[in-house]
């Protein structure tokens, strides 16, 4: 193994064993990395050695950054890391901020020292920040002061958090004021290995405790250089705009990674709701976005509110795309939305095609770099046309920090995903359902995601969400969660009307023998359906009805 750059040596400590990592793949000569590498180095300090520092890098409703002053913004903090706060490489930071400059450059300050970021979504509580703090063991936290009264709660209940530096509140001891040091300007990258641990992203917890994904300075470089090149296809002109946090890696990638492995820009948005989104779009002149499938939905209708002739490229994960939104979009902008299925746990998307190899509905090709195999639960791999596990390896892989759970998503040098998929003989991969989400109603399996997208072709229907509800004679039903359009009434001809219109689409069997109208759909940060909410609230209305 390489000498690591880290002196605090926990995170290389805690990786697990090697005979518990997939299989890694470097086919590509773009994924051979040197041994030696810091990541910042490639992404950014580059740029302004060849003498491209002018080029703009980070825009916001507040300020905009050129490379050069990103650099310089970069080194300052990682000069108060290392010489006021007692940093040293390998330690892990929190951070803690809505999208905007000054989040990347704590990100990539932290980076360049050497150290390990632990990014978290604004909108955790107390008690959701004590777990990442305890599990990677973090003693020091950079936050925006906006966020810091639940920052404050938190360290009472994390004995390892020892400091919390916040920026943006002026006072006498935050982070922008120690920045102003002289010679705070200039720093030297770490030393760091391109196996180097320098982000654990924390997985949301749907399917248990949350999991800490580690990934290597490699790690970045090669998603940008593989999705990035092969697929996106982006250009240093492009301006990039979206709505996942960068605590999310699909927000990291499509926001941070992407625009800079390339020399473009990207415009970063605190609030990045549909309505706020078209906006930016027009008034940035974006030409490239990244967001979920249920935002686009909820923009079509507002699109003629907006000129979003600048935009080019937009691109779709978190949640499969639903056919209709594809149609719908690519109707009204002639874009093609391009869908993609990525991981925490891979760091970004590894199945997904650029523009002139789309195929409506299917999720994509696997992405040069990449390979991908359907397996029934044996691990033999499965025919094409025939359902069944989704595994995958490449440049990127799991390596959870301390977590047996390694065992369960790595089988046989293959990552696993939990998702249900189904491969075509033009190797289209075709989502069915997260694995979880399969439906066994008297003896048929039903994918959940399937019902939904019809439900979706209905007029009437906004949002919705398909479940399997417990049911005594046929073991579960399929009950589908709806939120209708404005002007309809959740009434028994509704209902009627709904499953009628899914018997003429598909199988009859895959029918909602249950409908529940609500008001909203419960969904995570970044906006991916909470199925698993779902869930329990069709067991606990089964059960309520059973003891009635």
């Amino acid at each position: 193994m390489v000498a690591s750059g880290h002196i605090d040596t926990f995170a290389r400590d805690n990786l697990p064993a090697r005979a518990q990592w997939p299989e890694f793949k470097f086919d590509l000569p773009e994924l051979r990395y040197p041994e030696r590498l810091n990541c910042v180095t490639e992404l950014l300090d580059r740029w302004v050695a060849a003498g491209q520092g002018d080029r703009p890098c980070l825009i916001s409703p507040t300020e905009a950054l050129t490379y050069a002053q990103l650099a310089e913004r970069v080194n300052r903090i990682a000069n108060v890391l290392t010489r006021d706060l007692g940093f040293v490489p390998g330690n892990r930071v929190l951070l803690r901020a809505p999208n905007s400059p000054m989040m990347v450059a704590a990100y990539f300050a932290v980076l360049k020292a050497g150290g390990v970021a632990v990014a978290t979504m604004p909108l955790l509580r107390a008690k959701e920040l004590s777990y990442p703090l305890a599990k990677a063991k973090i003693a020091l936290a950079l936050c925006d002061a906006r966020l810091g009264d639940e920052m404050e709660k938190a360290k009472l209940q994390s004995p390892e958090l020892k400091r919390i530096v916040l920026w943006g509140d002026g006072a006498a001891d935050a982070l922008e004021t120690a920045m102003q040091q002289p010679g705070y300007d200039k720093f030297s990258a770490c030393d760091t290995a391109a196996e180097d641990v320098c982000l654990i992203g924390f997985t949301s917890g749907t399917t248990g405790e949350p999991k800490g994904t580690m990934h290597f300075h490699r790690d970045i470089l090669a998603t940008c250089d593989s999705y990035g090149r092969y697929v996106l296809r982006a250009e240093p002109s492009d301006r990039f705009i979206g709505s996942p946090p960068l605590a999310f890696t699909f927000g990291l990638g499509g926001l941070v990674l992407f625009p800079l492995r390339i020399g473009a820009s990207t415009v970063l948005l605190e609030k990045a709701a549909p309505d706020d989104l078209l906006g930016a779009i027009a008034k940035f002149g974006a030409t490239i976005c990244f967001t979920a499938p249920t935002a686009y939905r909820a923009m079509l209708g507002k699109l003629s509110e907006h000129d979003i002739k600048s935009l080019r490229k937009c691109v779709s994960a978190g949640e499969t795309l639903p056919k209709p939104t594809f149609d719908a979009w690519h109707a009204a902008t002639g874009i093609k939305i391009m869908d993609g299925i990525g991981a925490t746990e891979m760091l970004h998307i590894f199945i997904g095609s650029p523009e002139d190899e789309i195929r409506a509905g299917a999720t994509g090709k696997v992405v040069p770099g990449y390979e991908a195999k359907v397996i029934d639960d044996a691990g033999h791999e499965m025919p094409p046309g025939i359902p069944g596990r989704l595994a995958v390896r490449g440049p990127t892989g799991c390596r959870y920090l301390a977590d047996n759970r390694q065992w369960v998503y790595v089988q046989s040098g293959w990552n696993v995903t939990g998702d249900t998929y189904m491969m075509d003989k033009d190797r289209y991969f075709w989502y069915q359902a997260r694995s979880d989400d399969m439906i066994i109603s008297s003896g048929y399996n039903i994918a959940g995601p399937e019902v939904e997208t019809v439900l979706l072709t209905h007029p009437a229907v906004a949002e919705c969400g398909v479940v399997g509800a417990p049911d005594e004679e046929r073991g579960h039903i399929v009950k589908a969660y709806v939120v209708l359009r404005p002007g309809h009434a959740g009434d028994a001809a509704m209902t009627q009307a709904l499953q009628d219109h899914v018997k003429a689409t598909v199988a009859p069997y895959k029918y909602p023998r249950a409908i529940e109208y609500v008001v909203d759909l419960p969904k995570t940060q970044t906006g991916k359906l909470q199925r698993f909410e779902l869930r329990r609230r069709a067991t606990d209305s089964a059960g309520r009805k059973l003891a009635s």
